[in-house]
């Protein structure tokens, strides 16, 4: 195996553990909210998100319909989403 294959696995194992990561952050701080338990900070949802975890985060926040009422979770997440698909289609055009 080459190293293009390498990185793209390493790639691909990295970016479904950060999704997941932020798609269970999203699910574990919804129990917290109903259980009136310490939260996870906002920030780290979008650091999770600008790792490489924004399609976890987005997804959790949908199905768990969690932080769906704050403007800056419904713009930011969906906004570093789409930056963070640009940046991979133009890589695999470029």
């Amino acid at each position: 195996m080459d190293f293009k294959k390498y990185f793209l696995i390493i790639m691909l194992v990295y970016l479904a553990a950060v999704n997941l990561a932020g798609f269970l952050f999203m699910w574990s701080d919804k129990r917290k909210a109903r259980a009136h338990q310490w939260r996870i900070p906002e920030k780290r949802f979008f650091l999770t998100a600008l790792a490489g975890g924004s399609l976890g985060v987005f997804l959790g926040m949908w199905t768990f319909r969690h932080k769906t009422k704050h403007w800056y979770f419904v713009t930011g997440i969906p906004g570093i989403l789409m930056l963070q698909a640009a940046l991979l289609l133009w890589g695999f055009l470029k």
